[in-house]
């Protein structure tokens, strides 16, 4: 049996460098430019998907930067790629209730948590959450403190409140 390839690229955002990841499935990684994300990352998907990551193009990572390009430009509010998201059953629960939160709308820890059957789960839904390697794509910026408080997010708060931001109309376009 041989080993998975996964495609690896750089693409620079407004919020700052990421690294894409495609296989011949769809997209499974959209990761923030961080040595520990990104190591952490490739290790889960090539345990995950015995995976070979190879530097280099293939047509959903052309896909990808065209939707991202739109979405940055404030013309996108939806992505139609395929994704690739192998997780635990728990964490890809977490990741499946992520993508119906509709744009420019965020939910608590703690509703996600509701949403999935079992409010103790507050403290393992955001690990989920943290662990979703496809940022943007499964939109685990929408996620907030029930206070309004923004959280935690892998490419900084920052980012996450420029995402919340663009989603509302409010942030500065490219």
């Amino acid at each position: 049996m041989s080993n998975t390839p996964i495609y690896l690229t750089n693409i620079h955002t407004p919020i700052g460098g990421m690294v894409a990841g495609a296989c011949e499935t769809g997209i499974c990684l959209l990761e923030f430019n961080s040595t520990e994300r990104i190591s952490t990352a490739r290790k889960e998907l090539s345990r995950r998907l015995v995976a070979d990551f190879i530097t280099g193009s293939h047509p959903h990572l052309a896909t990808l930067m065209e939707q991202l390009d739109a979405y940055f430009a404030g013309q996108r509010r939806t992505f139609d790629l395929p994704l690739v998201f192998p997780g635990s059953a728990f964490q890809v629960s977490v990741w499946q209730r992520l993508l119906q939160i509709p744009y420019g709308q965020t939910i608590s820890y703690e509703k996600l948590a509701l949403d999935l059957g079992n409010i103790l789960s507050i403290r393992a839904v955001a690990h989920a959450n943290g662990q979703n390697r496809l940022a943007i794509l499964i939109p685990c910026h929408r996620v907030i403190n029930k206070d309004g408080g923004l959280g935690g997010y892998g490419g900084g708060l920052p980012a996450k409140q420029w995402l919340l931001d663009l989603e509302r109309g409010q942030a500065r376009l490219m």
